[in-house]
């Protein structure tokens, strides 16, 4: 078995939440985990092919199957990516979820601080880690797929979309998939985690905090007060900003990808929905 579908991302626009609603429709599959990152991960691929085709063994017959793997447009991170869905996938539907970039990178940052990943501020971090804004340039990420699939096989979708008519959304999702029933949104389904509020990770976080003993002896042994203050010494309590000068600088980035994006998907109206800050121009 191979999947009829990849939510290819983009990290940090909504994949988690469409693949979740996908999931919830009756004849539609998704893996568990949602991101097998197979083609991606170095790591992933060399358990062999069998191992992918396994993820997809529990669906029922006449399924539609699919995966979400935002690693899958994170160039140059991961270049081996497509050459190896080529060389395994023949005509799968590609599904690219994308939002407003800059807001997108803020969120990749809060996301990679809570991981430990980047232990600096959000400008020394833009500075250091370049995949901070190439994964934001989705023209530049989707191309290479377009080329090879050809744009008419991926459906550009959006989190404005979600947010704005997550019904309208979904059906047009499905529309794309060949779906044949009218899917249904649950919002019980819909992520509800606000990166502003995230708490950073350490090594020992998982075996000192998610571990039920543990928590049942720190509610026992220390102080609700102390408790309280160690939470918000790891706590991001507000999103970062970036300065004038950055913000200036990812806009003049991001507008010209805008332009690859529109060559690809011309006139779609995601391109000005993701792009307000081009809007005036």
């Amino acid at each position: 078995m191979f999947p009829d579908y990849v939510i290819i991302g983009a990290m940090k626009c909504g994949t988690s939440t469409l693949a979740a609603q996908l999931g919830q429709q009756d004849g539609i599959f998704m893996t568990d985990p949602k991101e097998p990152n197979f083609f991606s991960d170095d790591n992933q691929y060399a358990r062999g092919i069998d191992t992918y085709r396994d993820l997809f063994k529990p669906a029922a017959s006449g399924d539609l199957l699919g995966e979400a793997s935002t690693h899958y447009t994170k160039l140059p991170t991961y270049p081996e990516t497509l050459p190896r869905m080529l060389q395994h996938l023949e005509q799968p539907k590609l599904i690219y979820m994308i939002r407003n970039p800059i807001p997108r990178l803020i969120s990749h940052y809060i996301h990679e601080w809570s991981m430990g990943v980047y232990p600096d501020d959000i400008e020394t971090s833009l500075a250091k880690h370049p995949e901070m804004i190439e994964y934001g340039r989705y023209g530049h990420q989707i191309k290479p797929y377009a080329d090879a699939f050809g744009a008419e096989n991926i459906h550009l979708t959006s989190l404005e979309s979600m947010k704005k008519s997550p019904q309208c959304m979904l059906e047009d999702v499905c529309q794309f998939l060949g779906y044949k029933n009218r899917p249904m949104w649950h919002d019980e389904q819909t992520q509800m985690n606000s990166s502003a509020e995230r708490i950073r990770k350490f090594p020992l976080h998982g075996l000192l905090f998610d571990n039920p003993v543990a928590r049942a002896a720190r509610r026992n042994l220390v102080p609700q007060g102390i408790r309280d203050r160690i939470k918000q010494s790891r706590q991001m309590m507000d999103r970062p900003q970036l300065s004038e000068s950055n913000v200036a600088r990812l806009q003049d980035i991001y507008a010209k990808d805008r332009d690859t994006l529109a060559l690809i998907f011309p006139d779609h109206p995601i391109l000005n929905l993701c792009y307000p800050f081009l809007s005036n121009e």
